[in-house]
């Protein structure tokens, strides 16, 4: 396939999967559950935390996590009692548990305390083509407060050569502006040129077996290799292109 054909191709499959059908199956459907931008924020903070395994199981406990909240998370965060975190501690989605999901909490209150929220923490970082460095100091920020040691492992670090899946993916979530009722693009000042591929194992089968991937591990490296190669094919909107390898992936088993 020419560059030329490669592009076409997968431009087709982006205005396949990228519509709200997409929405029934995947976790971004618990941040469209809200309209508070608050709301959405944190909702699609937490949901995007525990999108690892299976996609039923997220969206179950991704809806148990705001349930725990009230289903006002952004109230939640800001005014919680002692008494009220003690109900998170039955939570649990695979290694992420009650002890992590109130230290994200105290978190997040801390965010929109002391740094102006989310969006403020990751756009004050940003870069021309990337947010990597961003994700890096939001990480730092986000564990100012004490916290177990165990819970750092929820928030990847791509300057450790983390692919930080699911943090990339949230920044899709809250920067793309889509116009197909799916990315939500809440967040005016970060551009989605900046934003990197959420890549998985699914993604990055698909991006090799196209030649837009060489590298054999799902890491920070291989973001960077295919955030190149998909920028080449379109420089204002680069992760539109997650949804057809997603998609190619998980629904056609390219």
């Amino acid at each position: 396939m020419t560059t030329l054909e490669l592009k076409s191709f997968l431009d087709e499959k982006v205005l396949q999967y990228n519509t709200l059908d997409f929405i029934e199956s995947d976790p971004v459907q618990i941040p469209h559950l809200f309209s508070q931008k608050e709301d959405i924020e944190i909702a699609g903070f937490l949901s995007a935390t525990i999108a690892w395994g299976n996609r039923t199981m997220i969206i179950k406990n991704s809806h148990r996590m705001m349930d725990l909240m009230g289903n006002a998370p952004y109230d939640f965060v800001m005014s919680h009692t002692s008494t009220d975190l003690e109900r998170m501690e039955t939570f649990v989605h695979r290694t992420f548990n009650g002890i992590d999901f109130t230290t994200f909490i105290k978190s997040l209150q801390h965010i929109y305390t002391n740094h102006g929220g989310l969006e403020t923490v990751f756009s004050k970082h940003q870069e021309t083509h990337s947010m990597q460095k961003s994700i890096y100091e939001f990480k730092k920020i986000f564990f100012e407060i004490p916290h177990q040691y165990r819970t750092q492992k929820h928030i990847s670090d791509p300057l450790n050569n983390s692919a930080a899946k699911r943090i990339n993916m949230y920044l899709r979530w809250m920067i793309r502006q889509d116009n197909k009722g799916v990315d939500l693009g809440i967040w005016k000042s970060i551009s989605p040129a900046s934003l990197s591929c959420p890549l998985d194992v699914h993604s990055g089968n698909v991006a090799r077996k196209l030649g837009l991937l060489t590298r054999k591990q799902n890491d920070g490296k291989a973001v960077a290799e295919l955030d190149l190669q998909l920028r080449k094919l379109d420089s204002i909107d680069p992760v539109k292109y997650d949804f057809a390898l997603f998609g190619l992936g998980v629904f056609e088993g390219f």
